[in-house]
């Protein structure tokens, strides 16, 4: 009786274990289908009710056909379950959900073979385990991806492994992992372009919201433009990262970002090259432990970066070489001109200013550059800021004299700042504050004028009725203009 009682507990098992990994693959037909196609063929893999679907059971999208989500939509995926793609996948409406059954129960997520074709648009992925992203051909815009955990990609909320991929327009808040991500031995030339990110990697790891590995030979990672903003709980989390530690080729341009409230704000380590600039770089220091971090832009054993016109605020240091690191912060000279252009303030430690601190062996140009914001120096006081051979005569010198301090834009906080804007992404409408009355204008990023009218010193609620994307809000008084980017989801 024991042996048939122990026969017919393990039947019981193997049934649910084969209901658990119960998966419904497109027949590789060369058809276009449908979420109502797929309910259609098998009812226990989705239901339908109205404009909301519920997947079931595992979804594979075979190598010869599409999936597409074409219409607006709620999808709800059952915990554990996860779509997996070969051919082409498409979600793009004006409004679609893909999220859990039960947010406390996510899914599997998603899993994007060498072979697939992928495109997202205007499309809310939340509550699963994020996107593992083996193809190149992927594009992502106007999108958001929130509040995902470890599933189908566990380096990221979105894990790349190749190609020249593009993200842009999109927000990425609240994931367990870095928001995006790329392995130390592949080759991604990811163009990341007029993002959100903030509050992400909440397992308060070592890692970076944006933790990028090479780019290889053929291209260069671009993140441009895009905004940064950390949980200053989160005391373990940088900003953006891309590296190559492990002597893949890497080509960097990270310009015009605006980084605040991480660990660190960028970082390029191993065989690196490229150009840091235009980027706003500030209160990156929530360690608070200068021997782990804590740095405005740190270089470790780069081949040659260039680093222009970035301002670098409130770290706990502002520009920090190791290793056998090289870069360019400033030249006249015609076969490595750089105009300099860098803006330092406040960036410093147990009392302590450090502007850029070379601990390296290596000669570093650094002309043309604000080393002390706010005030004319003389050549004591910005060398008392710089650390060299000056300080330590096994370090490279800094070569740092003709610097000046020109006209910058404004930081984000409201004393210092001709206005602030808030919630930031926005929906229906945004608040402006300025200390005095004047006028706005809201641009989309083809420079067209899309909105303007006066404002009153104060709190101002601005209602929208704007497109979800990255638009510019200028604030004009007593003859001064300032901008700040807007995200409409």
């Amino acid at each position: 009786m024991k042996k048939m009682k122990f026969k017919i507990l393990s039947l019981i098992l193997f049934v649910l274990t084969i209901n658990l990994n119960a998966q419904y693959s497109t027949p590789n037909t060369g058809v276009n289908w449908t979420l109502d196609d797929i309910a259609t063929n098998s009812p226990s893999t989705v239901t339908v009710s109205g404009n909301e679907y519920t997947l079931h059971e595992n979804l594979l999208v075979e190598e010869n056909d599409s999936l597409l989500l074409d219409e607006d939509l709620t999808l709800k995926i059952a915990a554990g379950v996860e779509i997996e793609v070969e051919g082409y996948f498409s979600s793009d409406a004006d409004e679609i959900t893909i999220t859990a059954v039960d947010t406390e129960n996510p899914y599997e997520g998603f899993w994007f073979y060498e072979t697939a074709e992928v495109y997202f648009n205007n499309t809310l992925v939340e509550y699963g385990g994020g996107l593992k992203v083996v193809t190149p051909n992927f594009v992502m815009e106007n999108s958001e991806v929130s509040n995902n955990v470890s599933g189908s990609s566990t380096g990221g909320a979105i894990s790349f492994s190749n190609g020249s991929l593009v993200i842009q327009n999109s927000v990425f808040k609240f994931n367990e992992n870095p928001a995006l991500s790329s392995g130390a031995n592949t080759s991604v030339s990811a163009q990341i372009l007029n993002n959100y990110f903030e509050g992400n990697n909440t397992t308060n790891n070592n890692r970076p919201q944006l933790n990028m590995g090479p780019s290889g030979e053929a291209d260069s990672i671009r993140i441009i433009n895009n905004t940064v903003i950390g949980n200053r709980d989160l005391t373990m989390v940088g900003g953006i990262s891309a590296s190559s530690l492990i002597g893949v080729e890497n080509k960097i341009l990270i310009d015009g970002n605006t980084v605040r409230d991480n660990r660190y704000g960028i970082a390029s380590l191993g065989a690196s090259t490229g150009i840091i600039r235009n980027n706003i770089i500030e209160d990156n220091n929530t360690e608070n432990a200068p021997m782990n971090g804590g740095s405005g832009i740190n270089l470790f054993s780069t081949d040659i970066v260039y680093v222009t016109n970035n301002q670098i605020r409130r770290n706990l240091w502002g520009i920090t070489m190791q290793g056998t690191a090289h870069a360019n912060l400033g030249s006249d000279d015609t076969a490595d001109f750089n105009p300099g252009g860098n803006v330092f303030s406040d960036n410093g430690n147990g009392g302590v200013t450090y502007a850029l601190y070379n601990n390296t062996p290596n000669e570093v140009k650094a002309l043309h550059n604000c080393w002390i914001e706010g005030q004319e120096s003389t050549y004591e006081q910005v060398e008392d800021v710089i650390s060299h051979v000056v300080d330590d005569e096994t370090l490279g010198e800094v070569f740092f004299d003709p610097f000046d301090c020109g006209i910058v834009m404004a930081t984000n906080d409201l004393n210092d700042k001709a206005f602030k804007i808030y919630p930031n992404p926005a929906k229906n409408s945004f608040f402006i504050e300025t200390k005095e009355n004047g006028k706005f204008k809201i641009y989309d990023l083809n420079g067209k004028l899309v909105q303007t009218s006066d404002l009153n010193s104060g709190k101002n609620q601005i209602q929208i009725r704007l497109a979800k994307g990255i638009y510019v809000v200028e604030v004009e008084y007593n003859g001064t203009k300032s901008a700040e980017k807007l995200i409409v989801r």
